[in-house]
């Protein structure tokens, strides 16, 4: 009888297989002859070690050669059949679901969306705020406006950038200046509009994590489990380091089994400092509430 962390190794190798093998017909009950387990037990094996089944992860594979082909300027037709897709009307079918917008725009680096974008100084370094008709969809620690700006092209290359204010956002600096508050002056994390974008397992642990309270932290394996995927750690994992929207998803907020940091894709210095912040925050509002508590007549 495998380990856990042998079947959990078992599965890593068969996701190799699907990504070598995307554009192949694979069916479960092909992928269960590869490990030696019915498709009904691969399925579920699977999606706990993987985050999703078998055949998501499959066309996650061929959404992301799809979009890396559209990106450098294959035909939108070419790329849907180099990237294993058995149609175009199914992709077009799905487009708005996985891509949160058409397909040429796509192709052009969200030609014709308007991103609007501000920075600011905090305690912890410049960071920048990019936002669309949806909400933030970037939010980015960086040395220099030049920089983090330049990031956001490379994001959305095709997206018309535009600094605010300006009438499409005019909110944005208020965003931007209630995360600055947050960040430098102890106050609450901002509950703002997000434009996510991602696989669905990736928005389901990005949304969850926006449920972790200022002060509390979980660990990477409690994520799992809190979203009804025990086994997928190391998805999470990759999810929190795929995020591009620091602090308002506090990624920051997770650690490792044992305690320490983990990873922090803006720097472990910074994920301390904000854990300790938050922290000090949490305890001045329990004590003040204790405080007016035992000050009531």
């Amino acid at each position: 009888m495998p380990t856990e962390t042998e079947r959990s190794d078992q599965m890593i190798r068969l996701a190799r297989v699907i990504e070598e093998r995307a554009e192949e017909p694979l069916t479960l009950a092909t992928l269960a002859s590869m490990v030696g387990l019915s498709p009904t037990r691969l399925q579920r094996v699977f999606k706990e070690v993987i985050g999703v089944s078998p055949r998501d992860y499959q066309e996650a594979v061929r959404l992301r050669r799809l979009k890396a082909s559209l990106k450098q300027g294959t035909t939108v037709t070419e790329a849907i059949f180099a990237s294993g897709y058995g149609s175009v009307s199914r992709v077009y079918g799905e487009q708005g679901r996985r891509f949160g917008m058409k397909l040429k725009d796509y192709q052009s680096g969200a030609e014709g969306e308007v991103i609007a974008y501000a920075c600011r100084q905090t305690s912890l370094g410049l960071i920048a705020m990019g936002a669309t008709e949806q909400g933030v969809c970037y939010v980015e620690f960086g040395d220099d406006v030049e920089s983090l700006i330049q990031s956001i092209r490379n994001e959305f290359p095709g997206a018309n950038l535009i600094p605010s204010p300006a009438a499409e956002a005019p909110e944005l600096d208020d965003w931007i200046a209630a995360l600055e508050q947050h960040v430098s002056r102890g106050s609450e994390s901002p509950d703002l509009p997000l434009d996510l974008r991602g696989t669905a397992f990736q928005i389901q642990v990005w949304r969850f994590l926006k449920s972790i309270q200022d002060g509390q932290v979980l660990s990477y394996g409690e994520v799992a489990k809190n979203i009804g995927k025990p086994g997928a750690t190391r998805a999470v994992a990759s999810a929190c380091a795929r995020n591009r929207i620091a602090l308002l998803i506090p990624c920051h907020r997770v650690l490792r089994a044992d305690g320490n940091l983990g990873g922090y894709r803006w720097g472990l210095e910074r994920k301390r400092a904000l854990l300790e912040a938050e922290k000090k925050l949490r305890n001045s509002t329990r004590d003040s509430v204790e405080l007016n508590f035992s000050s009531d007549p």
